[in-house]
């Protein structure tokens, strides 16, 4: 699988094909050759050209292959459903069947060399669409789709099978969609709808009914994506695509494997910069999950915990259920950006007011108190009695008249306030009928989102069904999670926008003079001694305590002398990976004698436990700080990822990370302290002074730049302790694994 191939060559192998042959050196390239101001420094692509797939959408000709009329056979249906889109784009249909002469009335053409035409989308009706796919290659078409089955989703040998297609279409130019697709993306989409559109990607057809249904609620859908096996044409492509057509307001994804991991992230670097939200159900947080999407289509779904933090640092908006999926991407898709964060909880009972502010600030969302001047004039309709602060509670009469539509274009009015939401737990006519209403009204006069979560299990109410699905300026929503669920993403997306800046523009593409220090050391196969892995560390500017490597008691005592006292001393060796449960460290040593104690210790207990060591370690012993690990190792999907979290012999227990795949900056490594549940001990607690950030953020750019250029020899990296002292003082690696590929 593409996802996992890069690990297999070295760096300045990979560019060096790169250079020599022009290869693209992965999906994401399309279009033109790879340069190497293309690749970063570990060789992946740093830009991916959009696809053009106009002609595919909005084609001027199609040929159908194994079209067919007649009475019971499955190609039949898909014919009538082609005919009928291509009238509806304008497309001129050829059917091609080697024995018919013609079919529906459409005249047949007996092969694909035989086409009246040029031919912009073929879609195959075969079994075996390979013998097809070269003739499609020698007419020079633009454009196909596969329906079969039986590829990499059933197995080994479909795999193969898939292989072999993905390879004849790699040398026809030509692109593909599928295989084990399905006819989605002809769909009838309604052109009677306004505003942005739902653009659709999924790889399961069925996973994207729910939001085409919502055309019948007025949300506009412009394309439907069924991306299936992805032999070709990936999910990442169609993103790219959507984001740049002026009419998709947000794009909305079911993804159960990802094709490659460097082109997703190119193509939401893309939505980013074009300020589009993509909202995505991601399939694989469980191992069941993971396991059932692989036999679907075949894909890598990668370790979830990567999969996730690679989506938030692109600002791809993770969501779990389709109708959330639905939600969030009608709210991101038609609703202006905020003017403010604050978020105003307004309703006709306390009660439900209280709740709602419960699960709403309980999801990050900012319920501001509202100033003693709002509050004054909010009471000029409301009474005293009630709370007006944030939630404001109306007691519900002035609903009934025109003290209800004053209320909201006060709060509306309030700079701090950026949405005011209305849940209404059940209809209670004629009140909530004047209550949506004014609701409606005010919507259209302002700038600021105007959300009703309308909780009747009914749904038939004329104040629902007219009013509020009228209404393309109130986002309506059926459940309380929902809105809370949209609202923050709508929140969050319009504030990673503003501050966007990708990372792929200043990310490295020339080995830095560490590089060429660091190489010497690598091992291949092997596990570095701890010795040899804080030499690593040292040629990337990492601090490490002053230590010695000796071989004798004698040596040890120099040693201690020279470190200066206490001192700590581990034994040191290429096959030690927990050296404290095999009781091969001592601490807090003060003194000559303990120090040769201490040195025969550490050699017996090797002896007895066969542990080779290339020495024992005298260092410095550093303890005032807070106990963090910094690591890097290799996604099959992501490749390189760099991981933070709080460190020492509990690590493995408390497992309190936060993982980033490279290539990210400052910022982003800042946002992973963030992220912590420990994160409170950083910033000093019981009377421990706050930790050096700085220092640590700087780790974990040096580690960072570690991975991607040590990305074909180091398999992984486990700095545990790095011991981060008071700020200003820095950051001290205490130990070090590494395993090289």
């Amino acid at each position: 699988m593409l996802g996992s191939t890069h690990g297999t060559l070295t760096t300045d192998s990979r560019r060096a094909r790169v250079i020599a042959c022009g290869e693209q050196p992965g999906p994401a390239v399309h279009g033109r050759p790879a340069e190497v101001d293309d690749l970063d420094v570990s060789g992946r692509p740093l830009y991916c050209d959009v696809p053009d797939l106009d002609r595919f959408f909005r084609p001027e000709s199609v040929a159908v292959i194994g079209a067919s009329d007649a009475e019971g056979r499955p190609n039949t249906g898909i014919t009538r459903q082609l005919i009928a889109w291509s009238e509806r784009v304008g497309a001129r249909l050829h059917p091609v069947h080697p024995s018919r002469p013609c079919v529906f009335g459409i005249p047949c053409s007996p092969s694909v060399a035989d086409l009246p035409q040029q031919i912009d989308l073929a879609v195959l009706l075969v079994a075996d669409p390979l013998p097809v796919i070269e003739e499609l290659a020698e007419a020079k078409v633009k454009f196909a789709v596969v329906f079969a089955s039986g590829f990499a989703e059933t197995g080994e040998a479909g795999a193969a099978a898939q292989d072999r297609l993905t390879a004849a279409v790699a040398r026809s130019g030509m692109r593909l969609l599928g295989p084990n697709t399905n006819l989605n993306a002809f769909e009838r989409f309604r052109d009677d709808l306004d505003g942005p559109a739902i653009a659709l990607i999924t790889q399961s057809g069925h996973q994207g009914r729910p939001v085409f249904a919502l055309q019948e609620l007025g949300i506009r859908l412009s394309h439907w994506a069924p991306t299936g096996n992805e032999a070709d044409l990936e999910t990442a492509d169609f993103i790219s695509y959507f984001a740049e057509q002026p009419e998709v307001g947000a794009i909305a994804c079911y993804v159960e494997g990802l094709k490659d991991g460097r082109s997703f992230l190119l193509a939401a670097d893309r939505a980013a910069r074009r300020k589009v939200p993509v909202v995505a159900v991601k399939v694989g947080r469980t191992e069941t999950g993971a396991r059932t999407a692989a036999s679907h289509t075949g894909k890598l779904t990668g370790a979830d915990a990567v999969v996730d933090a690679a989506m938030r640092q692109y600002g791809v908006i993770r969501v779990d259920g389709l109708d959330e999926l639905q939600d969030t991407a009608t709210l991101l898709a038609r609703a202006r950006p905020p003017r403010a964060e604050g978020v105003v909880v307004y309703s006709i009972s306390g009660g439900t007011g209280a709740h709602f502010a419960d699960l709403a600030t309980e999801a990050g969302l900012r319920l501001p108190v509202l100033s003693e001047a709002k509050q004054a004039e909010l009471h000029q309709w409301i009474p005293e009695y009630l709370n007006v602060a944030n939630p404001v509670d109306n007691g519900g009469h002035p609903v009934g008249d025109r003290r209800g539509r004053k209320i909201i274009d006060a709060i509306l009015d309030d700079p701090e306030v950026g949405v005011l939401i209305c849940p209404v737990t059940g209809p209670f006519p004629p009140l909530s009928d004047r209550l949506v209403q004014d609701l409606v009204d005010a919507a259209e006069r302002t700038d600021k989102l105007v959300c009703v979560v309308w909780g009747s299990p009914v749904g038939t109410e004329r104040a629902y069904r007219e009013v509020l699905l009228g209404s393309s300026r109130v986002a309506t929503f059926r459940t309380v999670a929902n809105c809370i669920t949209a609202v923050r993403a709508y929140l969050d997306h319009h504030r990673f926008v503003a501050g966007y800046r990708s990372p792929f523009d200043q990310a490295p593409r020339t080995p830095s003079p560490s590089f060429r220090k660091a190489r010497e050391l690598m091992r291949p196969g092997q596990q570095l001694s701890e010795h040899a892995a804080k030499q690593l560390l040292r040629a990337y500017g990492i601090r490490v305590p002053r230590e010695q490597l000796v071989t004798s008691a004698a040596a040890a005592v120099r040693a201690a002398g020279l470190v200066g006292y206490p001192v700590v001393m581990k034994a040191s060796g290429a096959r030690i990976a927990h050296k404290t449960e095999l009781g091969l460290v001592r601490i807090g040593l003060t003194s000559a004698s303990q120090v040769r104690d201490a040195y025969r210790e550490l050699t017996d207990i090797a002896r007895y436990e066969d542990v080779p060591l290339d020495g024992v370690l005298v260092c410095q012993m550093v303890e005032r700080g807070v106990e963090m690990v910094v690591g890097a190792t290799h996604d099959p999907l992501f490749g390189p990822t760099v991981t933070v979290g709080l460190g020492g012999v509990l690590v493995e227990v408390l497992h309190d990370t936060a993982v980033r795949v490279p290539p990210f900056g400052e910022e982003q490594a800042r946002d992973m302290f963030a992220e912590l549940r420990g994160r409170a001990l950083l910033d000093g607690v019981r009377g421990r002074p706050p930790a050096d950030l700085d220092a640590l953020v700087e780790v974990v750019l040096r580690v960072q730049r570690m991975a991607l250029e040590l990305e074909g020899e180091l398999a992984e990296l486990d700095i545990n302790p790095l011991m981060v002292l008071p700020r200003g003082q820095g950051a001290v690696a205490l130990d070090a694994l590494a395993v090289c590929r």
